[in-house]
């Protein structure tokens, strides 16, 4: 008997999706053996209300330009098409009637995990996916006693994945486009070709 389908959950604004993106989601996809990983674009994340955002049309055609050579890696529209604020609880039910029986793997930064006690129903979402896979930075603190005693049964859950530290970030990506500073390398080049092409950024 075959075992179970499993599949990665990588959840983001991706504003724009970069190359530590793509790395941190291909050692997820090989050190926690899955046999998919969804890139979920999140139109509306609660967390950040008071950011301004790029339209999620032009965030979808990115991620989609990013992945587009990778088989292992696809798109999923389970918060596109569903009016937002979007919670993870609310995704990962969604995705385990899209996928039954699968085993769910919810990838977070150090810092999210961290910060999970203040997650929209945080113990029913550790209930529901099978594990989350860390990916952690040097600088993270994470006191998973802490975290035990405020959401039991999380540690159990918890796998840790090595990468390489990656140091970018999509606002650093934004401002060097926005003053014409260089930033191709920082991006897969289908990315890089789509933002040239289409003036994205641009202050």
């Amino acid at each position: 008997m075959a075992g179970l389908m499993k599949i990665g959950i990588f959840g983001g604004t991706f504003d724009p999706p970069h190359m530590g993106h793509l790395i941190l989601a291909d050692e997820a996809y090989n050190q926690l053996h899955l046999d998919k990983l969804l890139w979920v674009l999140t139109p509306d994340p609660p967390h950040k209300q008071e950011q301004e955002i790029s339209p999620a049309a032009q965030r979808l055609e990115l991620v989609q330009a990013a992945i587009l050579d990778n088989p292992y890696f696809e798109l999923s529209r389970v918060e596109l098409d569903r009016p937002g604020p979007h919670y993870a609880v609310d995704t990962v039910k969604i995705l385990q009637q899209q996928y039954p029986g699968a085993e769910l793997i919810y990838l977070v930064g150090g810092d999210s995990l961290r910060d999970l006690p203040g997650w929209h129903e945080p113990a029913r979402l550790v209930e529901l996916v099978s594990c989350f896979g860390v990916m952690r930075r040097m600088e993270d603190e994470i006191d998973l006693g802490t975290l035990e005693r405020l959401i039991p049964g999380i540690i159990r859950k918890v796998r840790f994945i090595d990468s390489p530290i990656v140091d970018i970030a999509s606002h650093d990506i934004r401002e060097r486009i926005a003053s014409g500073e260089p930033y191709r390398y920082l991006l897969h080049p289908a990315v890089f070709n789509v933002i040239c092409q289409k003036k994205y950024y641009q202050a």
